[in-house]
């Protein structure tokens, strides 16, 4: 073997040792596969949505979406798992308990609202998993527990309302929560029908004010005495 070939093998062998492996990141990578799926539920819904491109979307192997989450199906209930707990953290952050009742209920009715407007694929993806009839949902073992303290959280601060003799009573928590989450999901799901149907534009910042303004409106009156 000549001394150039022998100082060529050196070197090679040098080079892969300075070469320090990459640490793969399993917090960071499950991330990246999430956002991606996130957004290809969100263009294409559960049935059109492809793994492989999934895993293109995060840069990641397809592998690795089987090993972090098992199945399509199986990642979608994470995403569905995420984007929920996404609007439940922005109301645990409002510590509407620590608030007077009228202004705890008008700051949920307001944030409820603003979460939908910046959140357009929370609407995509929900009435997606409506129109395979919540299979996913009820499945989840994370989503009832993490509605259930919202409901006695609204109870607490309707009794709170009563005893101040500023809300009346009779009023059920659950459909309370409903009628708020409603009253907006409908307008922005179905904004360019609106749109089209009554001839002005409510995707307008203007529009969305004026409706954010009805909706705390109608739900603070609903709640008087």
């Amino acid at each position: 073997m000549s001394t150039v070939w022998l100082e060529m093998l050196k070197r090679s062998v040098k080079r892969q040792k300075d070469i320090k492996p990459q640490r793969r990141d399993p917090v960071a990578t499950r991330r990246k596969l999430l956002t991606a799926a996130r957004r290809e539920f969100a263009q294409n819904g559960l049935a059109g949505a492809r793994v492989d491109e999934i895993a293109a979307r995060a840069g990641v192997n397809k592998q690795l979406v089987y090993h972090y989450f098992g199945d399509k199906d199986a990642l979608y209930l994470a995403v569905l798992e995420w984007v929920y707990e996404e609007i439940r953290t922005q109301e645990r952050k409002l510590n509407l308990e620590g608030l007077p009742p009228e202004r705890a209920i008008k700051a949920l009715i307001e944030a409820s609202f603003d979460h939908l407007a910046a959140h357009p694929d929370f609407i995509v993806l929900l009435n997606d998993e409506n129109r395979g009839g919540a299979r996913h949902v009820r499945g989840s073992r994370k989503l009832e527990a993490m509605h259930s303290p919202l409901v006695s959280m609204v109870s607490k601060i309707l009794g709170e309302g009563i005893r101040a003799g500023i809300f009346r009573r009779g009023v059920n928590p659950v459909h309370l929560y409903i009628s708020i989450a409603g009253l907006s999901y409908f307008f922005f799901s179905n904004t360019p029908t609106l749109s089209a149907i009554f001839g002005r534009d409510l995707s307008s910042p203007a529009e969305k004010r004026a409706r954010r303004k009805h909706v705390v409106d109608l739900v603070m009156q609903s709640l008087r005495p």
